[in-house]
């Protein structure tokens, strides 16, 4: 892994976050983007070298619209970027680690993304992404 490259964190409404959060950093957010495969509205701050990428569901069927229905708003999940995602996803595989899909997706900010299933990284949510070819 090359390093962590953001924080997800699932939010009930991106507007008032993206308040709550330009305030916390000193900065307003940088991008707002919509991935309708994942039934999500994103929100981006850049922080150092890291970003925080505040999640809003846009369906109540959405991955993140389940999270905040079970655990309510928080941290989701932390992303690291890789070299290759695909020589990664194949390691991670050949040590254990469980890939909640096969192949990648279309992520925010211009990535491919996967997720590693929590039950196998003591409870996390972990993204691997990589920049789009």
């Amino acid at each position: 892994m090359k390093k962590l490259e953001h924080i997800g964190i699932a939010v009930k409404n991106l507007e008032e976050a993206n308040l709550i959060f330009a305030r916390l950093l000193g900065k307003p957010h940088y991008k707002v983007e919509v991935v309708e495969s994942e039934g999500v509205r994103t929100s981006f701050f850049k922080v150092g070298e890291i970003k925080i990428e505040l999640l809003e569901a846009i369906r109540p069927d959405s991955p993140i619209a389940k999270f905040i229905e079970k655990r309510g708003e928080g941290i989701h999940h932390l992303a690291f970027e890789a070299d290759s995602i695909e020589v990664k996803m194949k390691e991670l595989r050949d040590q254990g680690f469980t890939l909640l899909s096969d192949t990648t997706k279309s992520g925010a900010d211009h990535k491919d993304i996967v997720f590693l299933h929590p039950k196998t990284t003591q409870g996390v949510l972990v993204e691997l992404c990589q920049e789009k070819k």
